[in-house]
Order: C-alpha cells, then structure tokens, then sequence
C-alpha cells in the first residue's frame, strides 16, 4: 500500500503550469498545478475539474461564442464538460489540482 501526504501551499514548480503526477485512476490524472501565469486558450478531449487550492483564478470561458469570465477563489471549483473553450489566469500565484483524462491538453 503506498499512501502520499502532499502539503499543496508549499508547492511550487521551476515552469508556470509545473505539475506534480498525484495519481493515475484508469485514465483519470489529478495534478497539482503551480503559476503565476496564464495558460492558453483551449478544449480538453475530456471533462476537467479545476480546483483552486491557493490563490485566485480568473477563469475566462465562452458560450455560443461569447466570452465569461468568473473569479475563482481557494476551494472553488470549476467544471469544464467537453468541448468548453476555457482559459486560466491566476492573480499572482495560484496552486491548482486538476482531474482530467490522462493526456489531455
């Protein structure tokens, strides 16, 4: 039985958008993420969810081609179903864990 303690707000990585593998459940990834940069404009092959652990995320989306934007705070979650054209932006640094399909953009 192998068992991890991972203490996510001293987490940081060399690059914006570092991961941490946590774990692999049959093709489902969850990684802890650390930026302080925004990523890129993008649709997962899959459904994600984004839970901000640290800091705050402006999380820009579109809907019928109109573009949203939300603020998301520690312990928000953000649900993006196939096919959601989404974009991260951290406010500072922002730590962030990810459960999405194994090699998903």
């Amino acid at each position: 039985m192998t068992m991890k303690i991972i203490r996510s707000k001293t987490f940081t990585a060399t690059r914006p958008w570092g991961a941490l593998d946590i774990a692999n459940m049959g093709g489902i990834t969850t990684r802890l993420h650390w930026t302080d940069q925004p990523y890129r404009w993008h649709v997962n092959d899959g459904e994600e969810v984004f839970v901000v652990l640290d800091g705050q995320v402006e999380m820009r989306y579109r809907e019928a081609g109109i573009e949203q934007s939300v603020i998301l705070e520690a312990g928000d979650i953000f649900y993006a179903s196939v096919g959601t054209e989404h974009v991260a932006h951290p406010r500072g640094e922002a730590r962030i864990l990810v459960v999405e399909t194994q090699g998903s953009v």
